[in-house]
Parts: structure tokens; C-alpha cells; sequence
């Protein structure tokens, strides 16, 4: 599966974002997605991930409450609702099917830079 981020841009400290993933193929609904970003100097850390029906949310305790993970099987897409963005969530986020043994194993997205200014 191939995956296309998008949504990202320049916002204020308090504002609100909603990423989107669309994936190209035929095996979007059978894989957990994730987000994942990077922020300058820092590793790649996990943000949310959502089961492939979509019954199962997880989240980073750093994100958690603020931001929601969806996904959209009609329409290969998985969403990330990003509410009360902090100067802290400026990152690249990265979007990525889960591999057969894992998120390192997956299909990762080009992701989509995400700036929150104070």
C-alpha cells in the first residue's frame, strides 16, 4: 500500500488541524494505521494508531484528549483531528500501515510538516 499525507501547514498555539493519509491499493482495510512525527533533533515517535475496523484507538499520552485518529475504509483514508495544537506538536507527521511485524515494517507515507507557533 502506498500512502499520501497531507493537511499539514502553519498555525497558532491553541488551533486546530486534521491530517489526512489517503492510500492507494486494494489492502488499505486489513492494516492498522499509525501516526507517527519528528521533530527537529528528535526521533521518530508514536502519536495514534487505529485498529483496521476501527474499533481500537491508541494514543500517545502527549496527544492524548487533544487528538482523535479516524480512518474511512470506503474511501482509504485515515484521518488525525488535531485539536488545542501545542508549540511542542511541531513536527513532520508520518502516516504508515502496520508491516507484518510491526509499524517498521509497514508502508510509511512522505509525511507532512506540522508548524505551531506560539
Amino acid at each position: 500500500v502506498q500512502l499520501q499525507a497531507s493537511g499539514g501547514g502553519l498555525v497558532q498555539a491553541g488551533d486546530s488541524l486534521r491530517l489526512s493519509c489517503a492510500a492507494s491499493g486494494r489492502t488499505f482495510s486489513r492494516h492498522a494505521m499509525g501516526w507517527f512525527r519528528q521533530a527537529p533533533g528528535k526521533e521518530r515517535e508514536f502519536v495514534a494508531a487505529i485498529s483496521w475496523s476501527g474499533g481500537s484507538t491508541y494514543y500517545a499520552d502527549s496527544v492524548k484528549g487533544r487528538f482523535t485518529i479516524s480512518r474511512d475504509n470506503a474511501k482509504n483514508t485515515v484521518y488525525l483531528q488535531m485539536n488545542s495544537l501545542k508549540p511542542e506538536d511541531t513536527a513532520v507527521y508520518y502516516c504508515v500501515a502496520e508491516g507484518p511485524t510491526g509499524w517498521g515494517t509497514g508502508s510509511w507515507g512522505q509525511g507532512t510538516l506540522v508548524t505551531v507557533s506560539s
